[in-house]
């Protein structure tokens, strides 16, 4: 068996749009790479346009759309790379169908803010459609998220800086033993 550390594993980051889980997920991706090298980032929106092309929004597809994305990250978790995944994935039952499929390697980071925090950070201005009914099925207004229950880690984004939020995933990874903790050198 090997050690944690020489296994790949999934961070899987979720919650609403505009909640920061690309942000925070691209300072961890710098911080990975520097540290194992191996990194692959499987982004919602990307894969959507590539891998989901032609899904829509009802909840079979944005299930389908999670699972086809927690199967590609199982691949390559089982490979020994390490998958960053940013993907709303509003539903608990297709979040946790992935995290049956890869098991212990599975790490979920609930990236949570306020809607209000979300509408206010939302540079495409897709809140201000959805709440004035021009986009359907927009999630977390016409359309549910349901928030994880027992995520390994827990980040509210409108209460630290994405730089706070990445060193707590980065810790968390050390603590779960995937990463080898970093010394601080001594500068007396």
């Amino acid at each position: 068996m090997t050690n944690r550390h020489e296994r790949g594993f999934t961070l899987w980051f979720t919650g609403l749009s505009g909640a920061g889980k690309t942000t925070i997920a691209e300072i961890v991706e710098k911080e990975l790479r520097e540290r194992l090298g191996a990194v692959e980032v499987l982004d919602g929106d990307i894969v959507r346009t590539n891998l989901s092309k032609g899904l829509g929004f009802s909840r079979e597809d944005r299930d389908t759309n999670v699972l086809r994305i927690g199967f590609v990250a199982h691949l390559l978790t089982r490979n020994g790379v390490a998958v960053i995944v940013s993907a709303i994935s509003p539903y608990k039952e297709a979040r946790n169908r992935v995290r049956e499929m890869i098991g212990e390697d599975f790490i979920e980071v609930y990236v949570d803010a306020p809607l209000e925090v979300c509408a206010e950070r939302d540079v495409k201005g897709l809140y201000k459609k959805a709440l004035a009914g021009e986009i359907p099925q927009f999630t977390g207004v016409s359309d549910p998220y349901e928030p994880p229950e027992n995520p390994e880690l827990h980040i509210k984004t409108n209460e630290e800086r994405p730089h706070q939020s990445a060193r707590r995933v980065i810790e968390k990874l050390e603590e779960l033993g995937y990463l080898q903790p970093v010394r601080e050198l001594n500068r007396a």
